[in-house]
């Protein structure tokens, strides 16, 4: 993501540990951090929840009950009001400094969207949408990441309806964050849910017959539902189509397969579950920017 170049020229340079430039509107605050030189252990919390997310740059986090671990960027993190995060900066330096974009949003805009959320669009388990409790780091997908550079833009714009179009773009943040971090826990945590909750069922489904033919029809049948109210369910909780998890699926073990010098290209997208090689070679270099023979070549450089 890129800074508007208006920002540079109004922001002041004041510190060159986590030196802050905000910006505050109605439901949220924007905060953008600099830090130009190595530091450990500096300490830092908002007392509303914050969407932080790297821009340039490497931090190591070190949160409560949690590993420590890189933060990069393309990834974001959600934080609870009120959480302490102790931040290393090992790579910072005076000429080319870490960027984080912090976006604390105020809680009575996510308890409006959630409930939006369970009046248009229900779980199918009877279980209400609700508030992240804990930490969840994720890579920003597509959608994410244009709300963000969106947002970037927008706050530090002066245009007097900007109060409003920061709105309309935080129900949709919200939106998918909590899409993206309902596919998570359904990713994660299939094997201990399939017994009891049947996307859990399709989704372990999925991964034990990925190499198998997979359709909508099939799968809803497996999950007792109807295919539109299946394909429903699914995009509404997990921010994506059936189609598109099962492609992502078979991308990530063809990824995997590519690895392997005796398997042949062909092998791979056969056994990833793929039909066209031509429909694989697109998938694969939309997800991952480069072609099968062009990871595989990259895999085996010495």
């Amino acid at each position: 993501m890129w800074l508007p170049e208006h920002f540079y020229t109004e922001r002041k340079l004041e510190n060159l540990v986590e030196n802050q430039t905000s910006y505050t509107l109605e439901s949220a605050a924007m905060h953008v951090f600099e830090t130009h030189k190595q530091a450990d252990k500096v300490l830092l919390k908002f007392d509303q929840p914050v969407l932080a997310s790297m821009l340039v740059g490497k931090k190591v986090m070190h949160l409560r009950d949690h590993n420590s671990f890189d933060f990069l960027p393309g990834e974001s993190l959600i934080l609870p009001a009120n959480e302490m995060m102790c931040i290393d900066f090992p790579e910072a330096q005076h000429d080319n400094p870490t960027r984080c974009l912090a976006m604390a949003i105020a809680e009575d805009k996510i308890k409006e969207v959630l409930q939006l959320m369970n009046e248009t669009m229900p779980k199918h388990n009877n279980k209400e949408w609700g508030l992240i409790d804990y930490n969840f780091h994720f890579t920003n997908d597509v959608g994410i990441y244009q709300i963000l550079q969106r947002l970037l833009f927008l706050f530090t714009e002066n245009h007097t309806s900007k109060d409003m179009f920061v709105n309309n773009m935080l129900r949709e943040l919200i939106v998918r964050i909590l899409q993206a971090n309902s596919k998570k826990i359904y990713t994660d945590a299939t094997l201990s849910m399939v017994t009891n909750n049947r996307l859990a069922f399709v989704i372990d489904y999925i991964r034990t017959n990925i190499r198998e033919s997979l359709t909508v029809e099939l799968l809803s049948k497996k999950a007792y539902m109807s295919e539109s109210h299946f394909y429903r369910v699914f995009k509404t909780e997990l921010g994506i189509s059936p189609v598109e998890f099962i492609n992502n699926e078979r991308i990530k073990l063809a990824s995997s397969l590519l690895q392997n010098p005796s398997k042949s290209i062909k092998d791979v997208f056969m056994e990833s579950g793929f039909e066209s090689r031509s429909y694989f070679n697109r998938l694969f270099k939309r997800a991952n920017k480069i072609t099968p023979k062009e990871y595989r070549d990259k895999a085996f450089q010495v």
